[in-house]
């Protein structure tokens, strides 16, 4: 499937901004389930410096530093991404503590290895209430698929979707206490459990698709960015995502932005301005499929940014 990406961030100040230094994590990368085709990043006003990198992650990052006086920043990332997964089938039987020895045994430090996402962030801490529950799904010698499918399902019976019951900074602990909160807290919860149990877990910033209400018609700009988790499934199995928000295994519906420990690591833009007053923020994203027939709807995202 091949998909159209519009992610447009506004920002407004209250008061003239003299600098600014953002770091941009809005390119996707090419990968074994998704290709990019093209990809262009549009900044006004335009920055004085700029720095392309890859980083820990394999993120394509850009930092820039804008120096000129201004009341607005305008940032436009545009894709076109063909993704093509495997199939659904999740054939990998290894037990999840079969699985839970091989990633400590990893000696590797690359971006596909499990090692960078074994162990507690300042984001993903281990909490015990957390780790508990999590338990519940992995008893002795079940499949990790299935074992990460039943935690995923369990979630999203458990808890509600709820936009005004987190914000960006609120721990896991106090989202899974109150079993409330949106995409980024899901999929903070679901790593915390996981990795409480010594399983390999990433976070994963991306896009959903989603579809019009049956008789309306796609609105410009209402799509948002989305979280979700990848689990690694072992040397055969590698890394398969799971969307607690909408209890889906990863198909053809997601689009992979950048993967990190947690969000701090994927956020797709941060930085620092130097100016007084108050910053409102607009965020404006098109995931447009080439086939808008077909395929079955995903119900919640997240608009964080």
């Amino acid at each position: 499937m091949i998909y159209d990406l519009r992610h447009r961030t506004t920002y407004s100040y209250e008061a003239e901004v003299s600098f600014a230094r953002c770091v941009l994590r809005l390119t996707p990368c090419s990968s074994a389930s998704q290709t990019v085709l093209e990809s262009s990043l549009t900044v006004t006003p335009t920055p004085s410096a700029t720095l392309a990198r890859t980083g820990p992650f394999g993120e394509h990052t850009l930092t820039l530093v804008v120096d000129q006086p201004h009341r607005e920043l305008i940032i436009e990332a545009r894709s076109r991404v063909d993704v093509h997964a495997p199939p659904n089938d999740l054939p990998f039987r290894a037990p999840w503590e079969v699985v839970r020895a091989r990633g400590l045994e990893s000696a590797s430090l690359g971006p596909e290895s499990p090692a960078a996402y074994l162990y507690p962030t300042a984001r993903t801490p281990i909490v015990p209430a957390i780790t508990q529950y999590a338990r519940t799904s992995f008893p002795q010698g079940r499949a990790i698929v299935e074992a990460a499918s039943d935690l995923m399902t369990r979630m999203h019976s458990d808890f509600v979707y709820d936009g005004a019951a987190t914000d960006v900074a609120t721990p896991p602990g106090e989202a899974f206490q109150a079993r409330r909160g949106v995409c980024q807290d899901f999929a903070h919860i679901m790593i915390c459990g996981l990795r409480g149990l010594g399983l390999p877990a990433a976070y994963v910033s991306g896009y959903l698709r989603t579809l019009p209400p049956p008789g309306g018609v796609r609105l410009a700009g209402a799509d948002a960015t989305h979280a979700w988790v990848q689990v690694w499934c072992g040397d055969h199995g590698g890394w398969i995502g799971f969307d607690p928000t909408n209890a889906l295994v990863v198909q053809n519906h997601h689009i992979v932005l950048a993967i990190g420990r947690d969000y701090s690591d994927v956020a797709p833009i941060d930085g620092i301005l130097l100016a007084p007053g108050e910053q409102t923020l607009k965020v404006e994203v098109d995931v447009i499929p080439q086939d808008e027939l077909g395929g079955r709807p995903a119900g919640r995202v997240g608009r964080r940014q």
